[in-house]
């Protein structure tokens, strides 16, 4: 009896779990939105902050900083433009 219990309990959590998400931040564009209704999601395609509020304005919907957009730094060694 307690076999099948345990048993029971091991399918029940197997089936129950899922995999984690991975937060999506396209690197591509400095600003971020974020959508919480409906479907809880990001957006990275915005150029600036400004843009990004007017999207936002009347949704469930905040603005971000994307941190995973890289700097645009000419690497040393490259000419400058005159």
């Amino acid at each position: 009896m307690r076999a099948l219990v345990w048993t029971i309990l091991a399918i029940a959590t197997i089936c129950t779990t899922t995999q984690a998400r991975a937060q999506f931040y396209g690197p591509y564009y400095p600003v971020c939105l974020k959508v919480y209704v409906p479907g809880n999601y990001m957006d990275c395609s915005f150029t600036s902050m400004a843009q990004c509020n007017a999207a936002a304005s009347g949704r469930a919907a905040q603005c971000y900083v994307n941190p995973y957009f890289p700097p645009h730094f000419a690497p040393r060694g490259w000419p400058r433009p005159r």
